[in-house]
């Protein structure tokens, strides 16, 4: 009889509804920046924070990568870290760049 199915870890489903719940909530206070008509850098930044959460959340518990080994972690979350380190680089020098043009060619 082949018991390698059970033989694996399982997690408890109030776990996932715990985490579902939070999810929840997230998105609830995600759309409370919409409806309290914020504006500006707040509401982006808020927007951004309740986005982020949620992934990292969703990437934890769903994808299983809370119980991963730690290789396996960096091995999959640094590639993309280094690129928005790259991403955020090329911000900056477009920004001194248009600083520049509008500077001379004004």
């Amino acid at each position: 009889m082949n018991t390698s199915h059970s033989d694996g870890q399982q997690h408890p489903i109030s776990l996932y509804l715990k985490i579902w719940g939070l999810l929840f909530v997230l998105s609830a206070l995600s759309y409370m920046v919409d409806y309290m008509q914020l504006e500006g850098m707040l509401r982006w930044s808020l927007i951004v924070i309740f986005m982020l959460l949620k992934a990292g959340l969703i990437i934890c518990i769903f994808m299983h990568m809370m119980w991963e080994r730690m290789a396996l972690i960096c091995a999959i979350l640094i590639p993309p870290l280094c690129l928005l380190v790259f991403t955020a680089l090329m911000v900056a020098e477009s920004e001194y760049t248009l600083f520049t043009r509008f500077t001379f060619f004004s």
